[in-house]
């Protein structure tokens, strides 16, 4: 639901209604979580999606019939499906409530405001089905170098909170990074230790500079960051790793260094280098291999 609040709270604003289907549960494997949410507003436009294709038309047959009887209804999409019924490619099924929403609905558009911000937001759902967004993980880049905008936009785009700090102050401006949430000029390691930083935050160091790099990693390593990576060649890397040892950064700290950052993609360019970057740091946080699915086993969409 969080995911369209922006374009719901436009029509909204403007004094109109919305049909609303929500994702209350999943059963075995499916492409969206619970949250996830589509609206259809009066003249028939569809905001959002809540499978990435399998039930859509179904979804949106659910959420335009809530604009002529506000009744809400709960169902369950998916599974095994018929010639009638599509069911998910995939074979699993969700759980849905469709509800509608009027610009009087004081509750709900209050937490579709808060959740613009980035902190943990609770939305009551008819039937008293709950759903959480839990304050937004911090992305902090280090560096406010050419690499910059592009991983502050992928970042900003998967959620992330995006701080980027850089001593130059002719660098690090918001005209330069105009997606980041915040930008500070300061040496990244004096930064670093006034920052609350925790487990789901990802710090990625972009300057390769070892004035800079080598204090701000002995904070980051030193910190229950997460991620950790640092841009650099292999010689600027096995360079980094020699001082890091020699400012007295153990082993066990230096392992958690990702560096050179990123997954081998092939690519070079910022935009290109970005997913390399995020697509580590979504794989690192999942446990998962980064390796193409077609060479594994089990379920793909993992909970």
């Amino acid at each position: 639901m969080f995911e369209i609040a922006r374009e719901a709270l436009g029509v909204l604003h403007e004094g109109g209604a919305l049909g609303v289907v929500v994702v209350t549960a999943v059963h075995g494997s499916t492409p969206r979580a619970p949250g996830s949410a589509m609206a259809v507003t009066a003249d028939g436009r569809a905001i959002g999606a809540i499978s990435g294709g399998c039930i859509e038309s179904e979804a949106y047959e659910l959420a335009l019939a809530r604009l002529a009887d506000p009744a809400p209804v709960t169902e369950t999409l998916g599974g095994e499906g018929d010639l009638l019924r599509p069911g998910l490619a995939c074979g699993g099924a969700v759980d849905v409530i469709a509800f509608h929403v009027a610009p009087g609905d004081r509750d709900l558009v209050e937490a579709l405001e808060a959740s613009l911000d980035d902190g943990e937001v609770t939305m009551l759902l008819p039937g008293g089905h709950r759903i959480v967004r839990p304050r937004a993980p911090r992305l902090v880049i280090v560096g406010a170098v050419d690499f910059s905008p592009a991983l502050a936009a992928a970042g900003r785009a998967l959620g992330y909170r995006v701080i980027v700090v850089d001593p130059r102050p002719v660098f690090a401006t918001a005209e330069r990074i105009p997606t980041a949430h915040e930008v500070h000029v300061a040496w990244p390691d004096a930064f670093l230790r006034s920052l609350e930083v925790e487990e789901s935050t990802v710090i990625c160091l972009l300057t390769h500079d070892d004035r800079v790099d080598v204090p701000a990693l002995e904070v980051a390593l030193a910190s229950p960051a997460g991620y950790v990576g640092a841009m650099g060649s292999r010689v600027t890397h096995e360079r980094r790793l020699e001082r890091l040892r020699e400012a007295g950064v153990g082993d066990d700290a230096l392992a958690r260094l990702r560096s050179p950052i990123g997954l081998d993609l092939g690519g070079s360019s910022p935009a290109e280098t970005a997913i390399a970057i995020l697509a580590e740091v979504i794989a690192d946080r999942h446990a998962a291999s980064g390796r193409p699915l077609r060479e594994l086993g089990g379920v793909i969409h993992r909970r």
